[in-house]
């Protein structure tokens, strides 16, 4: 009898420690998603923990190999510039999918069961075509370029449009013969929408899931992407443009001038007065507004126009924050790199339109190398001459406040001046 009551305890502390043991599990696997999902990170740090040494206990190593990720590990790191590996061949993969989330070679989705509190869909991987780009650097003498467009005649502008910003604005929209159309040419994902001082991020992917394999190897599509990694990101950091720089910026004005709405600007602009009638002076004076060097963040030649607006800026000095980045092409190359976080779209504001995958002017929050942007408008699908032949009348012949037609959007071109320059320029829907 003593026997079997021995026995029969044992079996109970058996079954009791095994319950106890499952609880401390629980609790650990609880503990270390909410590490995941960043909500105790700030308790770890007070109490001088490192995330890494918390990867490398013995507890968590059995999961860390089943394909799991600490939240720093989703978002981009905070890096130096980087180049979209031009010399690399005609064609380059991003596959920040795998390198983000960590998945099998053969692209099988984790099968242990659990989710990341958090957790993003693993993103599409987009293929950059990148051939023409490093021939942009060669000398004025072995580029070629696209025919001058055709019917110059019919795209100078009328006297209502003479007389009315806003009547001109609308006819470089109606002149953007390289504009994209949504669904047809590339494809997005909104997300859920968010106020500005939102910070939980609403996006479960990209932005942009898919672009046309032919987009980036329009001619002015293409040298304008080749400019985007010749900026240090870092706002106050002096920038050193190569001739072989420069020689993309040329070529890239060049390329542009070829177009209506570029042919256009300058026809308004010289019935103005403001430029002159020869073509080839308004191509420097283009040249220099966009490109030329100007100081920002307490730096000399630290900034210009084109790499503020368009490549965007981090700005040092207190809490880091991107200012600029105003373009969907850069936009869509960082998403491929991994170096963009997308967070949703901004509401818009007096109970507007909800955006949706059709629209082509969206507010949105992301990050952009670990650092917030909590707003920032953009045009979608827009080309390049577009955008340049825009912001630059409306530079030239508005003020601080643009409010003006483009197709059926009614949109605010913001226009901020540093002295005879522009120190930013976008627009609010």
């Amino acid at each position: 009898m003593d026997g079997l009551i021995k026995g029969l305890m044992d079996v109970a502390l058996d079954h009791l420690g095994q319950k106890d043991d499952e609880s401390r599990d629980e609790r650990s696997r609880s503990s270390w998603a909410q590490v995941v999902s960043g909500e105790e990170q700030e308790d770890l740090q007070s109490q001088g923990y490192n995330r890494k040494n918390q990867w490398e206990s013995q507890e968590n190593e059995g999961r860390r190999n089943e394909g799991w990720e600490t939240e720093g590990s989703r978002r981009p790191q905070k890096a130096m510039k980087e180049g979209y590996g031009r010399n690399e061949g005609v064609e380059e993969q991003h596959d920040y999918g795998r390198n983000h989330w960590n998945r099998k070679e053969d692209g099988g989705e984790r099968n242990d069961g659990w989710e990341t509190v958090g957790e993003k869909h693993p993103k599409r991987p987009h293929k950059i075509q990148m051939d023409q780009w490093n021939g942009y650097k060669r000398p004025p003498s072995e580029q070629e370029y696209s025919n001058e467009v055709e019917d110059s005649a019919g795209i100078g502008p009328s006297k209502e449009e003479l007389a009315d910003l806003s009547q001109a604005c609308n006819r470089l929209w109606e002149l953007d013969r390289n504009r994209l159309a949504p669904g047809k040419d590339y494809r997005i994902d909104c997300g859920e929408g968010k106020k500005v001082y939102e910070k939980e991020d609403m996006a479960q992917g990209s932005l942009f899931s898919w672009l046309s394999d032919d987009v980036l190897r329009r001619p002015t599509f293409s040298r304008f992407c080749s400019l985007l990694d010749n900026y240090n990101p870092n706002q106050g950091s002096k920038e050193v443009i190569t001739s072989e720089e420069r020689q993309e910026q040329s070529a890239f004005i060049e390329e542009i001038s070829r177009t209506a709405p570029i042919k256009y600007l300058h026809m308004y602009l010289a019935s103005k007065g403001i430029v002159s009638e020869n073509y080839q002076d308004f191509k420097r004076i283009l040249t220099g507004l966009w490109f030329d060097l100007y100081g920002r963040g307490g730096t000399s030649s630290s900034s210009s126009a084109f790499e503020h607006v368009f490549v965007g800026e981090i700005k040092q000095r207190g809490e880091q924050e991107v200012s600029g980045f105003h373009n969907w092409l850069q936009f869509y190359l960082e998403e491929a790199k991994g170096t963009v976080d997308y967070q949703g779209y901004i509401f818009p504001r007096r109970g507007g339109q909800i955006p949706d995958t059709e629209c082509q002017v969206l507010t949105i929050q992301f990050e952009w190398n670990g650092v917030l942007k909590s707003v920032s408008s953009t045009l979608l699908g827009v080309s390049p001459e577009f955008e340049i032949a825009l912001y630059t009348l409306c530079f030239y012949m508005g003020g601080e406040d643009n409010y003006v037609e483009l197709g059926p959007y009614p949109v605010n071109i913001k226009c901020y001046r540093l002295g005879d320059r522009i120190g930013s320029v976008f627009p609010a829907a």
